[in-house]
This record gives structure tokens, sequence and C-alpha cells, in this order.
């Protein structure tokens, strides 16, 4: 997190733990009765930890590294009671907590090793407060803001490197994804353009009709790999959209006139003439109409009904695309806009992931149901155009 946003967290954290004026003067008495028992609470504190696997454990480099980090303790204490609690030294304890990430070390420890340092400060400040008994209540209250707004800091610390993890573990299943697709994809060209290349290396004087055959299957099968490139290219450079108000009976239209349909499907449109206008890119927008309408023509081999609905819900302009075809089966559903993901024998899968990259840069929603054997329905939602 950056340095400014982080300070400003912390800084709101106060406000939410109600830290007043009257918390920081409190603050200059605790360090002088604190700081002579440092070394009882640091020891108490990893004698402690000797006694449990789980955090000794992080602990390496014997009695040596132990000593180092009583040594790094006693500094985070000594930091805590200054008073100056500035962008600096806010800074400082969330990299305490990138650090016990960095060890090993799991949260509910760092959780429990505050309480146990909260309870050795407190006895402390109990068996040796010299100022008036009635004031000992609001030290302690305030030690335990401090150590609470440290312990908030330090657990930011650990989400933020647990979010960090999970990206990167969902980018390299991502990566594993689309390089299992991309190799599907090309090894099959590649395969039956080595068939042909074989047969034209060893067959004893073929033919002119069959050395022509095999050729062209081999540039075929080229052009079938150059396409899956092509695609994945397209998919990798998808600009941002350029949004204006734009009318979906007119992308609706367009999309039909350039998509062959066979006379065995139905289509039935119903876009209402005062159906607001949708804030797009049309020319995005026609290429995500245009895959749900292609998708739904090939779901219905055998022919069927194409029906688009546009209607206005909840402050959104909402286009369905619906077929009556064979439908997707309940465990393929989830993965359908997925990139590389198809359930056609043929088709790179990405006309699906690029319509759903297309809606989510529009800050749109694009979502699926389907009924095996009856049909599937697509569902595109888009902010209305100001009026």
């Amino acid at each position: 997190m950056h340095k400014d946003r982080l300070y400003h967290r912390y800084q709101e954290l106060r406000q939410y733990v109600g830290w007043s004026d009257d918390d920081t003067g409190r603050l200059k008495s605790l360090r002088p009765v604190l700081e002579p028992h440092f070394r009882a609470v640091i020891d108490d504190f990893y004698a402690e930890i000797e006694r449990h696997a789980n955090t000794q454990r992080v602990i390496t480099g014997g009695e040596e590294q132990i000593e180092r980090l009583k040594g790094t303790l006693r500094g985070w204490l000594e930091d805590l009671l200054t008073g100056s609690h500035d962008a600096e030294f806010v800074g400082r304890r969330y990299q305490v907590g990138r650090r016990h990430v960095e060890i090993g070390l799991e949260q509910v420890y760092t959780n429990v090793a505050l309480s146990r340092i909260r309870s050795g400060l407190i006895r402390v400040l109990v068996d040796y407060w010299e100022d008036e008994p009635i004031l000992l209540g609001g030290a302690i209250e305030t030690l335990n803001k401090l150590l609470d707004l440290d312990l908030a800091i330090i657990e930011d610390a650990y989400q933020a490197v647990n979010a960090e993890r999970q990206q990167q573990s969902e980018r390299l299943a991502t990566i594993g994804q689309v390089a299992g697709g991309i190799a599907h994809e090309l090894r099959n060209p590649l395969n039956v353009m080595k068939t042909s290349v074989y047969y034209l290396r060893h067959a004893r004087n073929p033919s002119a009709a069959k050395t022509a055959e095999h050729l062209e299957r081999i540039e075929r099968q080229a052009r079938r790999a150059d396409g899956v490139i092509t695609a994945l290219t397209d998919f990798s450079r998808l600009p941002l959209p350029t949004l204006r108000p734009v009318p979906l009976a007119q992308c609706v239209n367009a999309v039909l006139e350039a998509t062959e349909l066979p006379a065995n499907i139905e289509v039935v449109v119903d876009c209402p003439d005062d159906l607001p206008t949708a804030l797009a890119d049309a020319t995005q927008l026609q290429i995500v109409i245009g895959n749900l309408v292609r998708n739904a023509r090939d779901a219905m081999p055998e022919g069927g009904r194409l029906s688009i609905t546009g209607s206005e819900i909840d402050h959104q302009v909402v286009l369905s695309v619906a077929d009556t075809g064979v439908g997707i089966p309940a465990d393929q559903v989830a993965r359908i806009m997925e990139p590389l993901y198809s359930t056609k024998s043929r088709g790179i899968g990405l006309g699906l992931a690029i319509s759903r990259a297309i809606v989510e840069k529009h800050n749109g929603g694009l979502s699926v149901s389907s009924d095996p054997g009856r049909g599937t329905k697509f569902t595109l939602r888009l902010d209305k155009a100001a009026q």
C-alpha cells in the first residue's frame, strides 16, 4: 500500500478507536514507567515462543537470532511509545506485518503474540504506576488503543500480501489455462500438417491431385493456426471503449444484417422505441451482440427461435439473447466465458471471453442461464446514458 494512503488509513483508524488529545498527553507518561521493564516483557515473550512449535519453527538461527530479535522487539516498543506517529512510523509498522508473512508466521500467532505483549505491559503499569491511581485506567486505555492500532496495521499488511499472492496464483493459473488451450488449438493443425508432410515425403509417385490435396490441407491448417494467434493477439490488445449514447436496437439490427442465419431459425426482436440509450462503444457492443447471436445460431443446428429483447431494469439497459437450442450442461455453465474454453468441436473459445472483457470495461455485466435440451439465455446489462 502506498505510504500516503497507509497514513491516511491510520488516521481514520485513530478516529475510529477514539484517539484524543488526552491519549496523546497520557502517552508521554507511559514510556518512563514501561521502558525500565522492557527486558522482562521481551524475555517472557520469547520464553513463551519456545514452548510452541508453530512459532518456534520460524526461528532458525538459534540463540544468536533470538538475541537479535529481542533487540528488534525492544526497538519496536520504543518506537511505539515515542508519540511521533507520522507516516514514516506507520510505514515501519506496516513492514513489520509484511516481514511476518515472509518468514511464514501465521496471522493468528501475530495476534496472540501482541496479546502476550499487551498483558506484560499492562502488568508493568499496574505494578509500577506511581501517579494518581485514578489515572491508571486512562493510561491502560491509551495503551490498548495504541496496540489495537498497531495490530490493525499489521493485519492490513497480512491481507495485502495474501491478496498479492492470490492474484499471482490466479495469474499463474490463467497462464496455465491459456497455455493449455493454445497447445490444444495449435497441436491439432500441426498434427494434420505433419501427416501431410509425411505423405508428400514418402509417397511413391503420388498423383498431382493427391499432392494438391495435401498441399491444400497444409495451407488450410496453417491458416487455422494463424487464426488462433490472431484471435489471441486481438484479445490481449482489446482497447478501452469510447462511451457514447447508443441505441441498442440499432446495434442489434446492424448485427443481424451482417450475420448469416439459416431459414429454419425464427428471429424475434423486441426492443421498444422508448428504450433508453446505453452508455457504450457501438463498435465493441456489436462485437458482443454478434458473438451472442452466432452462439445462439450454432446452438440450434436443427433450427429454432432466436429471441432478442431489450428492457430497462434497475436503472440499467438490459439486452437478452435467448435461443431454443441444445443448451449448456450444468457443469460447464460456470466456465463458458473462460478464455479458450469452448463446448464446440471447432473454435478456440475466445468469443464469450472477449465479450465479457468488453462488457466489464463498460462497467456492465454479462450473465448466462441455460436449460440443457431447451435453450440458453445470455443477459447483457449496461449503464443508461444521461438523458
